[in-house]
């Protein structure tokens, strides 16, 4: 692996930080035999109240990275930065295969036994066209409440999965949607897989909480397909990370995340920002 080319043909995964690791668990769990380069911006995390602006800034510059150093595809693994970037990013790519995320509107509507469904994302999450376009497609007679889930990315990626204070956060946020009947709530931010239990916990066993990473490697997988652009199914995929932030650190929570699937041969990687673009750091 060089700077050069990382491994060349891989698919690049990204988000603000460690969240999109709930769906990099899932691409290399249903494509294992794929090379896999995840890069974390974590020098601007949290992008959830960010201008949509900014964040598509973000989204090319990455994009652009990933590319340049060989990606064959690319997953944006972040609700929010697909919300800004991910129709933008297909106008200047239009010959790279591009996957992002979405709210789990769909199943939750098909599955909801009382008509209200909840939605918790980040702020931005909710804006644009693309949220209120995904209602209209599939939350034709269900009633949708959303909320806006403050603190939850800070708390991920500070490790804070299971304290009184991220309890406390949640609480104030999955109350008034139990209470208003949603038996479905749909996790909008990558992030929030990794507080499944403590959601779980409070929602109790009579709602259902969605984590969307599944459908988004589901759907990887198809795209793939679709392009011709599978690996070799007698291979064994490589995993490389790559940071904006403190490269050990993420390593730490990397492995506390995802200790299953983290293996320290996947070494991270310190990359930079200069001038708006992202460059690894000893260049």
């Amino acid at each position: 692996m060089s700077h050069s080319g990382l491994f060349k043909g891989y698919v690049g995964v990204f988000d603000s930080g460690v969240g999109g690791l709930s769906v990099w668990r899932e691409i290399a769990r249903q494509l294992p035999d794929e090379d896999i380069v995840y890069l974390a911006d974590q020098a601007h995390v949290p992008y959830g109240f960010r201008p949509l602006e900014e964040i598509r800034a973000f989204d090319e510059a990455v994009a652009r990275f990933l590319l340049d150093q060989g990606a064959k595809a690319i997953v944006i693994a972040c609700n929010t930065a697909s919300v800004a970037g991910l129709d933008y990013l297909r106008s200047l790519f239009p010959d790279v295969p591009l996957v992002g995320m979405e709210p789990a509107v769909k199943p939750a509507a098909e599955q909801t036994h009382t008509g209200v469904i909840g939605v918790i994302a980040t702020q931005t999450a909710f804006q644009g066209e693309r949220f209120k376009n995904l209602l209209a497609r599939y939350a034709g007679g269900v009633q949708v409440l959303t909320g806006v889930g403050v603190g939850l990315v800070e708390a991920v990626e500070a490790g804070a999965l299971d304290t009184p204070d991220t309890e406390a956060l949640l609480r104030k946020l999955l109350t008034p949607l139990i209470e208003a009947g949603a038996d479905q709530i749909v996790l909008g931010c990558s992030h929030y897989p990794f507080l499944l239990p403590a959601i779980e916990r409070l929602i109790g066993p009579d709602v259902a909480a969605i984590d969307p990473s599944p459908a988004v490697a589901r759907q990887t997988v198809r795209v793939l397909a679709r392009w011709g652009l599978e690996a070799d199914r007698s291979r064994v995929g490589r995993h490389a990370f790559v940071t904006t932030g403190d490269a050990d650190r993420f390593a730490v929570m990397a492995e506390r995340l995802v200790p299953s699937y983290w293996t320290e041969a996947g070494k991270v990687l310190g990359v930079r920002w200069r001038d708006g673009r992202v460059e690894f750091v000893d260049e």
